[in-house]
């Protein structure tokens, strides 16, 4: 497993690293006087500041347990695997399929209780119907929630 956490941290850091970039590029619009605090750039920069130290945190604990020693690195194709690329596909099928075709509120539902029924099938065996009808449910109260706090706390429209 040192490995593993040892290449997805190198990611994590790398993917954190281009976000802070990316967000330091972007507009800051200091010749309008606008206020610091509502630059586009803020909350990306903030989250990729957050991925890059916890992807760094795991790439620094998975090479001190030796996983920065890749020779005979084969591809595993684990349960672990299949569940990680199951939520990238279901990931990039929400930002790049869901929304803007319909509404944020509808496409953040349909996400998340795809997301939960889907990662919980293997284990919900002889309880499918009722873990389907409560992935519904946090389908709901998570789109609701944010939905609301985006709109009504941070006042962006969404699509």
């Amino acid at each position: 497993m040192p490995r593993a956490d040892f290449l997805t941290g190198l990611a994590f850091a790398l993917l954190g690293l281009a976000v802070v970039w990316a967000s330091l590029e972007m507009p800051r619009f200091a010749d309008r006087n606008i206020d610091p605090y509502t630059v586009p750039g803020l909350v990306p920069g903030v989250l990729g500041a957050i991925i890059l130290a916890l992807g760094t945190a795991l790439l620094v604990r998975a090479a001190r347990a030796g996983g920065w020693r890749l020779a005979g690195l084969r591809p595993e194709g684990g349960p672990g695997t299949q569940r990680l690329v199951l939520a990238l596909v279901l990931c990039l099928g929400y930002a790049a399929g869901l929304v803007g075709r319909m509404p944020f509120w509808l496409a953040t539902l349909l996400f998340v209780a795809a997301f939960v029924v889907l990662l919980e099938w293997p284990q919900a065996k002889g309880r499918r119907l009722a873990r389907a009808a409560i992935a519904l449910v946090y389908g709901a109260a998570i789109s609701a929630a944010v939905t609301l706090v985006f709109q009504e706390v941070f006042l962006v429209r969404l699509p």
